[in-house]
């Protein structure tokens, strides 16, 4: 920073410029005349890439030399990096995410520091220069790629940044998307049969977009109690249940993208005699009782595609 005139002192103003390479004894100098001077650039084509300097700065006038500033540390440019990322690995943590991670370069060059790292994203049917580009700082070695497309193959590339420009790109690797989250209505539950066996109940169908890998059957004793949970890949489940109890069952399909929306809740009373039926979104003819403590749940489904 330059010295204000007023603090000057005196004409003939200027300021001594004192660098040395870090580590050694003698230094060297040079004159800047101008009292507005602000930099002064030192030129030498032998310099490697980010040498460290110790400077520091005088001033000066027609009654002679002032004090220096404190010594800093300054460095020559540095070149971009020219090596790559290792070891790079990516893995999808949901229909939109996916999280790479990587390894700094193997050979430290001293030609300057990575300040950190850009990864490209790019789906297989579009062209890499069109790439997504995320980038870290500092020595980050993972992160996570978001707003991507459920269940599609994606490319991702690593290279170090630094203010000289980007190094090479690793090598590229894939992954693909989970699929995405499933339903975007719940399934359609089927009257509930207190009966073992039970007739078929027919139920109204829901739809979704990708597999079904299984039913969650949440069921209570009542509002307040906690929940108890049955997964099931088919399309119905017997429950034993008490039947003195009044109980509350919800159903949700579940998938790689995560679960479904769940369906209306049904009530079931307590069971007192050989009559009964469950009370929900659908309803049918309530079916004769063998065992008061069975309950059969059906649904049925259908892809959408």
């Amino acid at each position: 920073q330059t010295v204000p005139e007023e603090l000057q002192n005196g004409g003939g103003f200027g300021y001594v410029v004192a660098f040395r390479p870090l580590g050694t004894v003698s230094w060297m100098q040079t004159v800047v005349a101008s009292p507005d001077a602000a930099r002064y650039v030192f030129r030498n084509e032998s310099l490697p890439p980010f040498s460290p300097y110790e400077v520091k700065v005088g001033v000066y006038n027609n009654k002679g030399e002032g004090s220096f500033s404190p010594v800093t540390v300054v460095y020559s440019a540095e070149e971009e990096p020219t090596r790559a990322p290792t070891t790079v690995l990516a893995r999808s943590i949901s229909a939109s995410d996916v999280e790479v991670s990587w390894a700094p370069p193997w050979e430290n060059q001293h030609k300057g520091r990575i300040q950190g790292y850009e990864v490209r994203c790019w789906r297989h049917d579009e062209k890499e220069e069109n790439a997504k580009r995320i980038r870290t700082v500092g020595n980050q070695t993972s992160t996570k790629v978001s707003n991507l497309r459920g269940n599609a193959l994606y490319h991702l590339a690593v290279r170090a940044y630094n203010t000289a420009g980007t190094g090479p790109s690793s090598a590229a690797v894939n992954v693909t998307t989970k699929k995405p989250r499933m339903p975007w209505r719940g399934p359609a539950t089927a009257p509930l049969c207190q009966t073992s066996p039970c007739q078929a109940c027919q139920a109204q169908p829901f739809y979704f977009i990708f597999f079904v890998r299984f039913f969650p059957v949440l069921y209570r004793w009542n509002r307040e109690s906690s929940t108890s949970v049955i997964e099931t890949n088919k399309t119905s489940v017997e429950l034993s249940l008490p039947f003195d109890e009044d109980y509350i069952i919800e159903i949700k399909p579940f998938s790689d993208g995560g679960d479904g929306s769940s369906s209306e809740q049904i009530r079931i009373p307590k069971i007192s005699n050989a009559y009964a039926r469950g009370s929900g979104s659908s309803t049918s003819s309530a079916c004769t009782l063998s065992a008061l403590s069975t309950i059969m749940i059906s649904l049925t489904a259908r892809s959408s595609l």
